[in-house]
């Protein structure tokens, strides 16, 4: 039996690769929306008794990015885009926390392609429970949106009714379970 409650103990977790995911979506040709997602690698989430204290790590891994089109993917992973050769991880590391959006506010810097800006990730706890094999776990959602022109991801091509072919807007939506490694 799986135990659930709404507030999450303090501790540190960490972040469970195979029960995570990270996602975005951007504008295609002004039209449709893409979406995608790339593996989150490791992390780690300690939690304080003053959720303020709190810290976040994660690491992903833009080389497994997955649209649901091998030939875009393979476009996404080249220097055009991502240039996995030369720049293969992607980090966040959280600055500070604080009360607000949907539960919580978790400031960081959002390092993709080199470039490091802040970011701020608007988090909400999901819960915390203990699996039927005694391991404690935490879940949250995670959104933010971040311009990829502001990592120096530029590529594009015009459309001859106006507008181009790929939005700068990107929307990032995290599910994150944490198990305690404490």
């Amino acid at each position: 039996m799986t135990t659930l409650t709404t507030a999450a103990p303090a501790g540190t977790w960490s972040i469970e690769t195979s029960h995570s995911h990270a996602s975005f979506t951007v504008r295609h040709a002004g039209i449709a929306k893409v979406r995608g997602s790339i593996a989150i690698t490791e992390g780690t989430i300690v939690l304080g008794d003053d959720v303020t204290t709190s810290t976040v790590t994660a690491t992903l891994d833009p080389a497994t990015v997955d649209t649901r089109d091998a030939n875009r993917d393979g476009h996404l992973v080249s220097a055009d885009f991502f240039d996995v050769a030369t720049y293969p991880t992607w980090t966040f590391a959280s600055t500070s926390v604080e009360e607000g959006g949907s539960g919580l506010l978790v400031h960081g810097d959002l390092t993709i392609h080199g470039v490091t800006r802040p970011a701020t990730l608007d988090v909400e706890l999901n819960g915390a429970a203990t699996d039927p094999f005694g391991t404690s776990r935490v879940g949250f959602s995670a959104t933010t949106t971040i311009s990829r022109k502001d990592f120096g991801l530029t590529w594009n091509a015009a459309l001859e009714t106006g507008g181009v072919l790929v939005s700068d807007t990107v929307q990032i939506a995290l599910e994150i379970e944490g198990a305690k490694s404490e």
